[in-house]
């Protein structure tokens, strides 16, 4: 994919000051601004909170926001906020920069740093710490390019809750009116796997649909001197686990990507007593649009005829997560150019689709826009780090780049 090259025609109508590579484009962030947002970024990944618990977060965003002369309005839900920097005329469509910000119910098993998780077992470990710090760090920027005359157009920044909790907070935040007068919405994940300084771009599908599946068995129990008296649950749940995934890999076109993977099976207190319960729980990841509107028919019919063959009743619960995140073309040649304006082209390259799911795909549902990979890892580093991992961070200089990526993709987005 050359994402440079094909989005170029979209600047000519910039001054030559203002092309991408020549420095014209205001927004750079000052460097008092960018101590600032390391200090807040590291206070809220001291203090992380839960999805829809993220009182203390909020309340942060709100304090800085309104510090900065902005007026932040609280979702209904009670956490996470919207904020417009400008004024909106009421017709002209604004651009939507979006974070997420609750953390992971994880231990924080990192050495050596002062900014440690103070709250057992929880951790922002998936970078919504970062995601938070960037456009609050944009609209701040934004805000003082407002004060100066030199904002074309209100932006609105968005801070949702709950990005973690299926079916996602981003649902809860539609609701509550965050897309009114939008007409473009884009936002970051960070990745570890990209170096700081960099971005990763894809048009098209970026992150998979995902799911959540549980499972619960019961039948009679027993003895294991006598297994043929029972329903041998250990025994289903064990078929389950392994041949209810293959099945599904032989009835769906393997270019769909739907992959079913456990993560919790339970069954059973003694060794000689068979159990009179089980229960499974996985994720159902797909990159096909049409198979994950099968997904759950098929998973259904898959589970029932491998736990009829060992007599076991079951209880599925099939919970709808999110579907992929499909990147707009003309949005990824917006952030194409932003980052082409701040750090040059050589800074951006190629990503393939993720498995992982995000719910920045219902916001996709309702209006265009695209997600960037923020590249997090410092250069050079080996330690192989990744999401969702207690031991996750991220080189600080990602927030500079990802506070001048929004800002110079919402002045783009203004000369279009």
């Amino acid at each position: 994919m050359n994402h440079v090259k094909s989005r170029a025609s979209r600047l000519h109508d910039l001054p030559d000051a203002e092309q991408p590579g020549g420095g014209g484009l205001p927004g750079r962030l000052p460097d008092e601004l960018r101590a600032e947002l390391i200090a807040f970024r590291r206070d809220l990944h001291m203090h992380p909170e839960l999805g829809n618990q993220e009182f203390r977060t909020t309340a942060a965003i709100k304090d800085r926001l309104e510090k900065a002369g902005l007026a932040p309005r609280v979702l209904r839900v009670g956490t996470g906020l919207m904020c417009d920097v400008g004024e909106w005329d009421g017709v002209t469509p604004m651009l939507a920069l979006r974070a997420d910000i609750d953390a992971l119910p994880i231990p924080d098993t990192k050495t050596g740093v002062p900014y440690r998780s103070t709250v057992p077992d929880r951790a922002h470990a998936c970078g919504h710490d970062v995601h938070t710090t960037t456009v609050l760090g944009a609209g701040l920027v934004l805000a003082e390019l407002d004060r100066q005359g030199r904002l074309p157009n209100a932006v609105r920044l968005i801070f949702q809750p709950a990005e973690e909790v299926l079916p996602g907070g981003a649902v809860d935040a539609i609701e509550s009116g965050v897309l009114e007068g939008v007409g473009r919405i884009i936002g970051v994940h960070c990745d570890p796997k990209v170096d700081a300084g960099r971005i990763g771009l894809r048009v098209g599908a970026i992150t998979s649909a995902c799911d959540r599946l549980e499972v619960a068995l019961d039948g009679p129990g027993g003895h294991t001197a006598r297994p043929h008296l029972t329903t041998d649950l250990v025994t289903a749940a064990a078929r389950i686990a392994v041949d209810v995934p293959a099945l599904l890999a032989r009835r769906v076109d393997a270019r769909s990507g739907l992959a079913l993977t456990w993560g919790r099976l339970e069954t059973g207190h003694a060794p000689n007593v068979i159990p009179q319960r089980a229960e499974l729980s996985g994720t159902v990841r797909c990159l096909n649009l049409d198979a994950w509107r099968e997904a759950p028919d098929l998973v259904h019919a898959a589970v029932d005829e491998v736990a009829g063959m060992h007599r076991a009743k079951t209880v599925i619960t099939y919970v709808r997560g999110v579907p992929p995140v499909v990147n707009d073309a003309e949005s990824v040649g917006l952030l194409d150019a932003a980052m082409t304006e701040r750090r040059g082209s050589y800074a951006i390259e190629d990503t393939e689709q993720s498995l992982g799911g995000e719910d920045f795909s219902w916001y996709l549902e309702q209006v265009p826009g695209a997600m960037a990979r923020l590249g997090v890892r410092p250069p050079g580093d080996t330690r192989g780090l990744d999401l969702h991992r207690g031991n996750f961070d991220v080189d600080e200089e990602a927030i500079t780049v990802g506070v001048e990526l929004f800002t110079a993709a919402a002045l783009l987005d203004a000369n279009r």
